[in-house]
């Protein structure tokens, strides 16, 4: 029995340590921004700019605002608010500011990946065609050159893409602060890295683009409560690879308390965890028959949520392991030295402010590293929370406490 046990969790200490250590050999690619000179083409393509929406009377108007004030030709987009199950003024507002309101009622089919299936297919029999759909949340704002950014990608051949996503409100809270240096370490080391190594980009939940054609083909299909890791999972499915557009910035809202920030993160997993059951096993033995490098990280991508369990598992009995009686009676996890997990661990860390330095963040912000590791310690719950709830597909709404214009981002 003791045998047993310590191949099992060393085997999956072995297995967790593999994952870290591939991540990371991958990520350090992103520590060198690609610096090639994109062609800046005119616009020609136009866009159809969807806004997920519900009851954001406080938020959606800044955001109008700040689209109708894009360095791009107004004829050439046009923006649709997806007023999903609002009960205030999000439509009214909408309609004020002269964009398309579209309201939808469905309570018994709540959430963002419902109200875009039912958006697309009104969408399509318009009078007027759109080359390509923009999709952003009513909490978010956009850099001025997003659409011309956006542009010169989709010129240039690519049918999914995925914009930088920078946080709106870092400095509101510890929490909106901690998720902001995941931005930035996700934007560096996990998207541009991808992108130098010419590996598939990964949905982020807004801005994200599409061309019309792709999704009329493949319809949109992903109703899970992460659709953005669904739409990934099957444009890799089916040799489609997501690109990266580090120029074209979105700047998201993020949760100012820890009790909202678990709420959403808790979604996420469920979410993440759902996509991870449908699509891991087909992508990973893809990724075994065509021994592509795109269907692996991908594959690797949904295993997440077990790599979050197992690691748990694996912090927990390295502390029993060190801290009890059980390191003299059972010698347990003795695979990687408990020094390979310090040294593996603090690096993983210190790229946090390496991130930070090389992106030039303000000094301010590195106050934010003294609560990041409590931030990413509750990973570890969530995640567990999310694997074992993960057939919840309730739908927890974000509230939102001020309005935030693009000039103070952007200042």
């Amino acid at each position: 029995m003791k045998l047993f046990f310590n191949i099992v969790s060393g085997s999956a200490e072995l297995l967790i340590f593999a994952v870290m250590i591939y991540q990371l050999f991958v990520s350090v690619s992103g520590l060198k921004k690609n610096k090639e000179v994109q062609t800046q083409h005119k616009p020609n393509r136009t866009f159809a700019i969807l806004v997920a929406a519900h009851n954001e009377e406080k938020v959606i108007g800044a955001l109008l605002d700040n689209l109708r004030q894009l360095n791009y030709p107004q004829d050439m987009y046009e923006i649709f608010v997806i007023c999903d199950n609002c009960t205030d003024r999000t439509a009214a507002i909408a309609a004020e500011r002269g964009v398309h309101a579209m309201v939808r009622t469905d309570p018994s089919r709540r959430g963002k990946g419902y109200a875009m299936e039912w958006m697309l297919e009104r969408l399509w029999e318009r009078e007027r065609q759109y080359d390509a759909v923009v999709v952003l949340d009513a909490d978010n704002l956009v850099d001025p050159r997003f659409l011309l950014e956006i542009n010169n990608k989709l010129v240039e051949g690519h049918c999914v893409i995925q914009s930088y996503v920078d946080t709106k409100n870092p400095y509101d809270s510890w929490v909106s602060l901690s998720y902001a240096i995941t931005y930035w370490f996700l934007n560096r080391m996990w998207q541009q890295s991808r992108y130098n190594w010419g590996l598939p980009s990964t949905l982020a939940g807004t801005g994200m683009v599409f061309e019309a054609k792709l999704l009329k083909e493949m319809g949109w299909n992903a109703t899970s409560l992460t659709e953005d890791v669904e739409f990934t999972a099957r444009c890799v499915q089916n040799d489609i690879y997501p690109t990266w557009a580090g120029r074209a910035i979105v700047y998201d809202e993020k949760p100012i308390t820890l009790w909202s920030s678990i709420r959403q993160r808790v979604r996420w997993m469920r979410g993440h965890t759902e996509c991870a059951k449908m699509y891991f096993k087909p992508l990973l033995l893809r990724a075994l028959r065509t021994r592509k490098m795109f269907h692996l990280d991908i594959a690797l991508y949904l295993f997440q949520p077990i790599r979050f369990m197992i690691g748990a598992a694996v912090y927990v009995m390295t502390y029993l392991q060190l801290a009890t009686p059980l390191y003299t009676h059972f010698a347990l996890l003795r695979m990687i030295p408990a020094w390979g997990w310090v040294v593996l661990n603090l690096v993983l860390f210190l790229q946090f402010p390496l991130i930070m330095f090389l992106e030039r963040k303000p000094l301010k912000s590195y106050w934010g590293l003294i609560l990041f590791p409590v931030f990413q310690f509750t990973w570890f719950p969530i995640t567990f929370i999310g694997f074992i709830t993960s057939k919840n597909k309730s739908w927890n709404h974000t509230v939102h406490t001020r309005s935030i214009r693009i000039e103070d981002v952007t200042r």
